[in-house]
């Protein structure tokens, strides 16, 4: 939910490689016979990726790829579980983040295909005298602003109310409140461009979605996109607070020790993060949008119109552009959780070549992690 970029360093653990199937446990050697030859590794793009996410000091890392040459496969590396042992595979359950702000993002801008509401709306349109405050109006705020984060509307989480995160663990915690929390705020910091990233503009959309549909958002994604691609590992959580099992465990650095904080009441993150979601299906949701499959080329089109976000890089609606290497342009959008989970991932403009990476630690190598990210989505065949 929370938008952040540090690199706190490795951690000291012993990381696991595992891919989908997990590979039978090797026979024992009997007393007195050779020891057997080390397997050769395959030096695949994915196999060869997985070894290097080994040594990025995650706790652990559920990935999928997707080529067109070999389709989705999917692996992981470390442990989902520290205490228990149980290393990552690739099939394991974890929070989305703010990568759910493209299936927002995804479900208004079909809304707008339909002709129920268009980017040029404002929030007054649709929400009358929500926002009327010395330093906000609704009546200026437009619905693509609140996409692409150049609204001005400051982030909720900077509400003193959310200055102590873990006493808010278990809150449930309605997304109209975090809009009355963000309008009591000064305005933020913007880029020239006008972007100001805020999970108040996503909490807002999902608002007018509901305004608009008579349902709320976790509904409108479960009936326009969870439903029609298929995704069964895909959830709204609601007021849940764990997560679907096999889940990637999620920890924070506390005084030098992982802490596990995988049970949280994320209902306030909503619209901007609520989505819990598998590497493998979270793969699948990000080919069939840039494929085509759930937007019209118009809408599309407008998906992947950019604001530049101040520090070097692209914001679309809902979706952050990547120049991995020059002329080479990858979509996605990157997450972190007050859990520890954090996202990263990857789609070609075509929606052929695509990776993602569940991610159950906060504290790891994020520049390494990121690289290994472009050059495997590169190099996938």
């Amino acid at each position: 939910m929370r938008r952040r970029t540090t690199v706190l360093g490795g951690l000291a653990f012993t990381a696991s490689l595992v891919t989908a199937p997990a590979a039978a446990a090797a026979p024992a050697t009997a007393p007195g016979a050779a020891p057997a030859a080390a397997p050769r590794h395959d030096t695949g793009p994915f196999e060869k990726a997985l070894r290097e996410l080994a040594d990025a000091g995650a706790s652990g890392i559920s990935a999928a790829v997707k080529s067109p040459r070999r389709g989705l496969r999917t692996g992981g590396v470390g442990l989902a579980d520290i205490r228990t042992g149980r290393p990552a595979v690739g099939d394991e359950h974890s929070r989305l983040a703010s990568n759910t702000k493209t299936w927002t993002a995804t479900v208004v801008l079909q809304l707008v295909g339909e002709g129920r509401l268009g980017l040029d709306d404002t929030v007054e349109d649709h929400l009358p005298g929500l926002i009327r405050t010395r330093h906000y109006d609704g009546r200026e705020i437009t619905v693509r602003q609140l996409l692409q984060h150049t609204s001005g509307l400051p982030d909720y989480l900077e509400a003193p109310y959310w200055e102590d995160l873990e006493a808010r663990r278990w809150d449930h915690f309605e997304p109209l409140r975090t809009v009355e929390q963000a309008l009591t705020l000064p305005p933020p910091e913007r880029a020239p461009s006008g972007f100001s990233y805020s999970n108040t503009n996503y909490n807002l959309a999902g608002l007018i979605v509901s305004e608009v549909t008579g349902r709320a958002i976790g509904t409108e994604i479960e009936r326009r996109i969870i439903r029609p691609l298929g995704l069964r590992h895909t959830s709204w959580p609601g007021d849940r607070v764990a997560l679907p099992r096999p889940d990637l465990r999620g920890y924070v650095e506390r005084k030098g020790k992982l802490v596990d904080k995988t049970e949280w009441n994320t209902s306030a993150a909503d619209a901007s993060g609520a989505l819990v979601s598998t590497a493998a299906d979270t793969t699948a949701f990000w080919t069939a949008l840039w494929s085509g499959r759930l937007l019209a080329p118009a809408q599309l089109a407008e998906m992947r119109r950019t604001v530049g976000d101040g520090e070097g890089g692209r914001y679309g609606l809902g979706v952050e552009r990547y120049e991995t290497a020059p002329g080479f342009v990858t979509w996605g959008h990157s997450g972190y959780m007050e859990t520890g989970h954090k996202v990263r991932n990857a789609v070609t403009e075509d929606g052929r070549r695509a990776v993602t990476l569940l991610i159950g630690s906060e504290s790891f190598d994020e520049d390494k992690v990121d690289a290994v990210v472009g050059t495997l989505v590169r190099e996938l065949r």
